[in-house]
């Protein structure tokens, strides 16, 4: 859908929920972008959401679809709906910001790109940790220090597993629920994006420490990316702790740590510096309005998305192979995307 110099992006949140009340606070901050129109299935959650966020309600999607003002959506919906809603945004001609994963299986994201590339509309992946400070100056310093290519990562994403927003269908696998699939996917996003290559082969071991219920609540995640670098990622949903979310980055002229609450270091000739810019308090909410900017940048622009298609198709890939790998106890070649 094209879009004049002066016109805001009009955009339609599709799953009025929890994430998408975020994303309604953080369009507040966007300059170019306005909240046009929500959608949710309950009368009275939409009607409410509308009245505090703006924007018309709709209860069923395809009506928001049909509003000549949305010119985008963003999709928060349950992972097993991403790919219903976001063909038929795409054969509406609409921009897509899809929450993370793309959708829970390599085959729907494989439809999902399909559908996108047909329609000439932009598509862009909420993996918003890589909006986060940290992550934009860890990669910097990579791009700019000297430090050659990463040889050996970890990133670890470890919390409460039953936050007050955690539903039904996040316990099911067969809905695309789960700890690797809804949080533990950030790390494994940031790994692949530290190692700027596609990982090839994966071995996992997941399983449910924690909690009863039948998707996975705890993990880890070991891959191989050719004969160049091997990573690791954890992905845990405690019962009770406190929140960790870091990464270790080990490269040819340095290390680098990442703590998404402390900042981050710089490692060489024996000696740690601090990196700025470090961290900010608010990260999540700074991190996805960061987001929103560089989705309404690309439309804009008509250039290529900071997470594209390809990247969440990739990230889903390795979670597919790691379920199998965790099932089949060997290593499983990643299918390349």
């Amino acid at each position: 859908m094209a879009l004049a110099q002066d016109d805001a992006l009009g955009v339609g949140i599709i799953g009025a929920g929890h994430f998408g009340a975020a994303h309604a606070r953080a369009l507040r901050q966007v300059r170019g972008a306005r909240l046009v129109a929500a959608c949710r299935q309950e009368a009275r959650q939409i009607e409410d959401f509308c009245a505090l966020h703006g924007g018309r309600p709709y209860r069923d999607y395809r009506a928001l679809l049909d509003d000549r003002d949305v010119h985008a959506v963003v999709i928060a919906t349950p992972h097993a709906l991403h790919e219903e809603m976001a063909v038929a945004a795409a054969r509406a001609g609409k921009h897509l910001l899809l929450e993370k994963p793309m959708a829970p299986t390599v085959a729907a994201c494989r439809r999902i790109l399909a559908a996108v590339r047909a329609a000439g509309v932009t598509l862009m992946l909420g993996h918003t940790m890589r909006f986060s400070l940290p992550f934009i100056t860890a990669s910097r310093a990579m791009a700019e220090q000297g430090m050659g290519r990463l040889r050996l990562g970890q990133a670890r994403m470890i919390k409460r597993w039953m936050e007050p927003n955690r539903q039904p269908w996040h316990l099911q696998s067969s809905e695309g629920g789960g700890m690797l699939m809804t949080a533990g996917i950030h790390p494994l996003d940031r790994l692949l994006a530290y190692a700027g290559q596609r990982a090839t082969h994966v071995s996992a071991w997941l399983g449910t420490r924690f909690h009863v219920q039948p998707a996975d609540d705890c993990g880890v995640i070991l891959l191989r990316f050719g004969e160049e670098a091997v990573g690791q990622v954890s992905s845990i949903g405690f019962a009770e702790g406190a929140f960790i979310a870091d990464d270790d980055l080990v490269c040819e002229h340095g290390v680098l740590r990442v703590d998404y609450f402390h900042g981050v270091r710089l490692g060489r000739g024996d000696r740690w510096q601090d990196l700025a810019p470090g961290i900010e308090p608010d990260w999540p909410e700074r991190a996805l309005e960061r987001e929103w900017r560089a989705f309404v940048r690309s439309v804009r622009e008509r250039s290529p998305p900071a997470v594209s298609g390809d990247d969440g198709l990739h990230a889903v890939a390795c979670v597919e192979a790691a379920l199998r790998s965790a099932r089949e106890r060997r290593e499983v070649e990643v299918e390349p995307c």
